[in-house]
């Protein structure tokens, strides 16, 4: 079929033009320059404002740190005190819980500072020693003990021993600076001798074909290391090191106690402890009573304060973040001589 006879659609235009853009046409030129000068500045506004809060955020943040930091270090500085006035009568209670050990709660530092307190208040009637502990090392109880002697003569003041759960070895070289000791009848008291414990490998350790390369100046200087067999002269070194240690645990006890110890018990020195009702027949407590009682009856001042010194939140999350790391690592070796 030709060009020509060639026929179309009823409304069908192949070249229909199509119509110009609206903004082409109708709108003016000066409102289009200022519709977008309009866009442009209210995003220029939005972005500062934006700019603006975040830097407000980050200064809150930092702030909050800032506060918090300081918040931890007046923590640090500082420690709770009693809030009793100094001229109220009362009983000042000083707690010893725990392993006896430099460092721990039941440390001389922490306890001989709230005994200095309680002594040097002139409210406080008198000192009660609160104990439930294990023992530990001979040194703390040593200082305690003496701080002890020598407050009461300052001051002369009564301080009294009043044990919990237990008073065994080292802490009952504290109880023994006091002038009475009051128990539970279920109290565990005594266990008056020194140990000092460790492992050795050394059998272990040629089973498996381990050679340990110990290189010491010194032939004694390798001394109780766990993975060195123990000489017989360097094992009778360690036992006279302890059984001097004993013979002080042991005066400390008879300076303390005099004529109320029973010396005649057998195994009283031997290490072994006692229940409170058996301590009080042995002379190594005085009777049967807790804090409210010897606050009350004994010392004449019924109201309670509480002096101890305890690690405060800045001390525990330094501890908890290994601040106290290399000082359990030691204590679990045992390469000190411990009284518990």
């Amino acid at each position: 079929m030709s060009e020509s006879h060639r026929t179309e659609p009823e409304g069908f235009e192949p070249f229909e033009r199509t119509p110009p853009p609206l903004h082409m046409s109708n709108v003016d030129p000066t409102k289009q320059l200022h519709w977008e000068r309009e866009t442009l500045e209210k995003l220029a506004f939005a972005s500062l404002r934006e700019q603006k809060s975040a830097r407000r955020w980050r200064t809150f943040v930092r702030l909050s740190w800032l506060l918090f930091f300081v918040f931890l270090v007046w923590l640090g500085m500082s420690r709770g005190a009693p809030t009793a006035s100094k001229t109220t009568a009362h009983t000042a209670v000083v707690e010893i819980k725990g392993e006896i050990a430099a460092g721990a709660d039941a440390s001389a530092e922490f306890v001989v500072a709230a005994m200095k307190t309680a002594f040097e208040d002139e409210g406080a009637k008198g000192v009660v020693l609160l104990i439930n502990s294990p023992g530990g090392s001979p040194v703390q109880a040593g200082i305690i003990n003496d701080e002890i002697r020598r407050l009461k003569a300052k001051h002369k003041k009564p301080v009294i021993a009043v044990v919990e759960e237990s008073c065994a070895s080292a802490a009952y070289y504290i109880a023994a600076a006091t002038d009475q000791v009051f128990v539970d009848k279920a109290s565990i008291v005594g266990s008056i001798g020194v140990l000092m414990d460790g492992f050795g490998f050394t059998g272990l350790m040629d089973k498996v074909g381990v050679e340990r390369r110990l290189l010491t100046a010194g032939e004694n200087k390798g001394f109780l290391d766990p993975f060195s067999p123990m000489s017989d002269a360097q094992r009778a070194h360690a036992q006279q090191m302890l059984a001097q240690i004993h013979t002080q645990f042991i005066d400390v006890v008879k300076a303390g106690r005099g004529d109320r110890l029973k010396l005649d018990t057998p195994g009283l020195f031997s290490g072994l402890f006692w229940s409170g009702q058996t301590a009080v027949d042995l002379g190594l407590a005085d009777q049967l009573g807790n804090v409210d009682f010897v606050a009350r009856e004994v010392i004449k001042a019924e109201e309670v304060i509480d002096y101890t010194r305890r690690d405060n939140v800045a001390e525990k999350l330094a501890k908890k973040f290994g601040a106290a790391l290399g000082d359990a690592t030691v204590r679990a070796m045992r390469l000190s001589p411990s009284l518990r």
